[in-house]
């Protein structure tokens, strides 16, 4: 009898020690700016000397959550420009807003140091560039991460799925399409309407299966097309414009594929782009150079098969240490330049700006790993009349201006980074996948223990009305 009462009460106090083990502690609360009381995006929040982490989002606003073994460490608060936060987690107060004060260097303090360092926007990047090799991982890591991928037209979201993903990178020496992977572990959220309305993917899928070139997308009817096939329309277009193994391996990944033939900060960098010192700025203590991108006397392009990605001009600003030369952040645009892809973009999607990058990298080990990630695109779903030189006599029928594209964002988060041999072994000794229209249970305790980016106000509104949507067209 007491043997019997002895073994359950120690299976009980296992399961305490799991749940404890397990157990985390919910950090939240608004960032903002102590003078002008405006709340502060995309800061940065972490646990100082490790790689859990989170940001704020548009609302300044953010949710960490700390495992129990951190729970005596030290929280960071920091965004480029502004002195950091800095408190335990155990004396972590969540009633009062939490206010950053500006923080910035003096320019002409530096460039009057006597050292024999460049002194431009052009010279400072091409050191940056320089020295990659040294600030980047030299050894292979898995990174962890979140994914949140949104579709919208002008009206209203269509598609919104949240992810889990592991990034597994071999090293900045090795050429990204080779040994560079990314899998799609877990699934949180999946809506999906856009179905309803592509009809200009469907004609191009179509145009690439069967190579008609004289099939339009305004010659089909949606009720002739089953929706299975419609879906793997769908899927093709989304591999080539914005799926993930594109926007990791491809031009876009400006600092880790700047070794890679072509790219945009490669050996023809200064034909493309002008880099010019605009100030220096302070993160977390540390000085940076804040430096202006701007056109350069060639244009940009993106060579996306099938697709005309050309004729663009890049604006933007980049953000690079002072100390060791490593980028911090970049804020990347592509803006219609040449006369075809002005006409073009103001014609089908009434605006010059096509492509939004913006990268952060977060320290570790001495080496800078990728932090977040946000990359919007415009991508056409119905074509209508396409004519940019002529007055439409008469509106089309059926034809809506405001649903010809979607505004395509998807935004990724990384919460951990993993160095050790075995357990990066062990990943890819598994299969690998980078789908994430795969169909994945919900996994309720995987989630429960998971970082993710907190949705905005804005966003929780528009998100709870495209579920109600897909509810209603399920049934």
């Amino acid at each position: 009898m007491n043997f019997s009462y002895l073994r359950r009460a120690f299976g009980l106090l296992l399961v305490l020690l799991s749940l404890n083990a397990w157990s985390q502690t919910e950090l939240k609360n608004k960032i903002v700016d102590f003078t002008t009381y405006l709340p502060i995006e995309s800061a940065s929040i972490y646990i100082k000397n490790t790689t859990v982490g989170t940001i704020s989002n548009s609302d300044g606003k953010f949710v960490l959550l700390v495992p129990r073994e951190f729970e005596n460490d030290t929280l960071i608060i920091s965004s480029i420009g502004y002195k950091s936060f800095k408190t335990a987690i155990s004396d972590f107060d969540e009633s009062e807003d939490i206010f950053l004060e500006e923080d910035i260097a003096s320019l002409d303090e530096v460039i009057l140091v006597a050292d024999p360092r460049p002194t431009t926007g052009n010279g400072i990047v091409e050191k940056a560039i320089e020295r990659l090799g040294k600030n980047l991982p030299e050894m292979p890591y898995l990174q962890k991460g979140f994914l949140r991928h949104k579709e919208r037209n002008k009206k209203e979201y269509k598609w919104l799925i949240e992810s889990a993903l592991t990034l597994y990178d071999s090293s900045y020496a090795s050429g990204a399409r080779e040994n560079l992977r990314i899998n799609v572990d877990e699934n949180r959220k999946s809506y999906d309407l856009r179905d309803v309305d592509s009809l200009f993917a469907y004609a191009a899928y179509l145009k690439n299966r069967t190579n008609n070139r004289t099939l339009r997308a305004r010659n089909l009817r949606r009720d002739t097309i089953q929706t299975s096939s419609l879906v793997k329309a769908i899927k093709w277009n989304d591999s080539r414009i914005n799926g993930l193994e594109n926007l990791f391996k491809g031009k876009l990944n400006l600092i880790r594929n700047a070794n890679m033939r072509q790219s945009l900060f490669g050996d023809n960098m200064l034909e493309r782009h002008q880099f010019e010192l605009d100030t220096i700025l302070v993160d977390d203590g540390r000085k940076l150079y804040k430096i202006r991108i701007s056109e350069g006397s060639e244009f940009v392009g993106l060579g996306t098969r099938n697709v005309y990605n050309e004729g663009f001009e890049a604006k933007g600003w980049l953000y690079i240490y002072y100390d060791n030369y490593a980028f911090k952040k970049i804020e990347y645009e592509l803006v219609a330049a040449s006369e075809v892809q002005k006409r073009r973009s103001k014609s089908l999607f009434g605006t010059q700006t096509n492509h939004k990058l913006v990268l952060t990298y977060k320290e570790y080990n001495d080496k800078m790993y990728p932090n977040y990630i946000y990359y919007e695109t415009p991508k056409l779903v119905q074509i209508g009349d396409r004519s940019s030189d002529r007055e439409k006599k008469e509106e089309e029928v059926g034809f809506d201006k405001d649903e010809q594209f979607y505004y395509t964002i998807q935004e990724i988060l990384f919460t951990e980074i993993i160095q050790d041999p075995e357990m990066i072994d062990e990943a890819l000794g598994k299969e690998w996948s980078d789908d994430i229209f795969s169909p994945r249970p919900y996994n309720k305790e995987f989630w429960k223990n998971y970082n993710v980016l907190l949705e905005s106000e804005e966003e929780e509104k528009l998100i709870y009305d495209l579920s109600k949507r897909a509810s209603l067209f399920k049934q």
